[in-house]
């Protein structure tokens, strides 16, 4: 399955794919079955090394059913809601199972169109219109490429004032594995996302003496699952939907949870899918296990966004100060995408790819990018979309290029 990365020149280059992700490993896949060479390069020693980092707790919020990638589904074995680990194992099956050519080990640090590639067109087929420069002062020449580095790359952590002299143990929600190494401690979790979530009530379940979840935007929660019938499912009804009718439609579902205002946790007094659509995904509660049950327990304690940090104390937004032993903060992550193309004014404003999917920005014909959006209706069924759509495009683009050879 693994291979070397082609250097210099050759008759008929690759497409690269960089990261061996979900959307990679999908892309490549159907790329392969078109008769397109892809070459999958990662920076690690295997496929999904971002999700092999992950909390031990975690398990997709989307099912099975639209978590599976093009050409292999998940199988049954694994649940309705697959398990962080029997995932990674899927994705390794789906690997070996369409033989695809992975070069692990090889970080790209940035691309570069080729010298004398035409950004208004494509080049004969097989011609090498971009180069990417790796590790080991290896440069790799690619007919087209697609980025699939993750939408969740580089941690994020605010540059809280005093954060650097916090006495207590400070770290990313991406460090945090499990519970045991904090119990019997006194815990604040900082950011009310589902990470954010799930990782202060499994706290609360493991152990630990005291945790409090800071909360900056009240997010909108539903049950991931009612009567059988998973969020997702609506959501993907949903999706193309007007907004200001999808707000309306979700407040049944969102008060048909309990109202966790005297608890510190007030219902948001936005409309769910207008904030879904400024990027905010609604918070899944998985019940017995999950953040509202914990809340009413009184197991986790919502408290007001943290603003600073004052030696071995926390400031928070409201003027209280407290005094946990660890901070966690699951407050998100970059798209880490500036040193790779962010010379070739594809990005926005906040990193992210101008476009993505089948779509090429005009100014980097053949460069595509995929699993950068976090559509409510599920990250996974997008990748695995977009796969085709991304492997037609390029196929295209090679018959339109050899036909004017």
């Amino acid at each position: 399955m693994s291979s070397n990365p082609t250097h210099g020149s050759s008759p008929d280059h690759p497409v690269y794919v960089v990261g061996a992700g979900p959307g990679g490993l999908a892309t490549a896949a159907v790329l392969g079955s078109r008769g397109v060479r892809a070459v999958v390069v990662e920076r690690s020693d295997d496929v999904a090394a971002s999700w092999r980092g992950h909390y031990d707790r975690l398990r997709l919020h989307t099912t099975r059913r639209w978590s599976s990638l093009p050409g292999l589904p998940i199988p049954r074995s694994a649940g309705r809601w697959v398990r962080r680990d029997d995932f990674v194992r899927y994705l390794e099956d789906y690997a070996e199972y369409h033989q695809l050519d992975l070069a692990t080990g090889v970080e790209v640090s940035r691309i570069d169109r080729a010298a004398g590639a035409d950004a208004a067109g494509p080049a004969p087929a097989g011609s090498g219109d971009w180069l990417l420069q790796a590790n080991g002062g290896r440069v790799l020449r690619a007919s087209a490429v697609v980025v699939a580095t993750g939408y969740n790359h580089t941690p994020l952590m605010p540059d809280w004032p005093g954060r650097d002299e916090y006495t207590g143990e400070l770290l990313h929600s991406s460090h945090y594995r499990a519970a045991e190494p904090f119990a019997g401690r006194d815990v604040l979790v900082v950011g009310a996302g589902n990470s954010g979530a799930e990782i202060a009530a499994d706290l609360a379940a493991g152990g630990a003496a005291r945790v409090r979840l800071s909360v900056r935007t009240v997010p909108h929660i539903l049950r991931r699952s009612t009567l059988g019938w998973p969020s997702q499912a609506s959501a993907v009804l949903c999706r193309r939907l007007p907004v200001g009718l999808v707000d309306r439609l979700a407040r049944p579902l969102e008060r048909s949870l309990p109202d966790l205002t005297s608890f510190g946790l007030p219902r948001p007094d936005t409309g769910l899918y207008s904030r879904v659509r400024q990027g905010s995904i609604p918070l899944l509660d998985t019940g017995r296990t999950g953040l509202v049950r914990a809340v009413r327990r009184r197991r986790v304690e919502p408290v007001a966004a943290v603003a600073s940090f004052d030696g071995a104390k926390v400031l928070l937004s409201d003027g209280e100060a407290i005094g946990p032993d660890a901070v966690i903060a699951a407050t998100g992550y970059r798209r880490g995408l500036e040193p790779l193309v962010g010379h070739l004014g594809v990005l926005d404003g906040r990193g992210g790819p101008l476009v993505h999917g089948r779509e090429t920005h005009p100014a980097a014909e053949g460069l595509y990018f995929t699993g950068y959006a976090n559509p409510i209706s599920g990250a996974l069924r997008e990748l695995a979309l977009d796969a085709p759509r991304i492997a037609r495009a390029i196929t295209r683009r090679r018959s339109t290029a050899a036909g004017r050879r």
